[in-house]
């Protein structure tokens, strides 16, 4: 779960650094040297990659929180799950002298 996640937010992270480069900032940005991604797009360009940013932000939030926990999670002892076997109820061990058998 923790590697799907994983994967989810740096496909999220590298797709919020394009979109965040091909928006038009104040001095043009990438779509200047780009030539026409917005004539690509249509008119409405901005609006949509308002809204295309907005969800891969909220996207980028969420699973950097899912991956804090699951890390978390992660770090945990897997012996912390089970109880202890009470010192009465446990059974003798054989060793490897006692498998041999000692008959002639």
């Amino acid at each position: 779960m923790y590697n799907l996640v994983l994967v989810i937010h740096v496909i999220v992270a590298f797709s919020l650094i394009g979109m965040i480069l091909i928006q038009r900032g104040r001095s043009g940005g990438l779509v200047e040297a780009l030539g026409g991604v917005e004539s690509i797009f249509g008119t409405k360009t901005s609006s949509f990659f308002v809204k295309v940013t907005v969800v891969l932000v909220v996207l980028f939030f969420l699973t950097s929180i899912s991956l804090a926990y699951l890390s978390k999670e992660k770090g945990k002892s897997l012996m912390q799950k089970y109880k202890p076997i009470p010192a009465e109820s446990k059974l003798p061990l054989k060793g490897p002298a006692d498998s041999q058998d000692t008959t002639n």
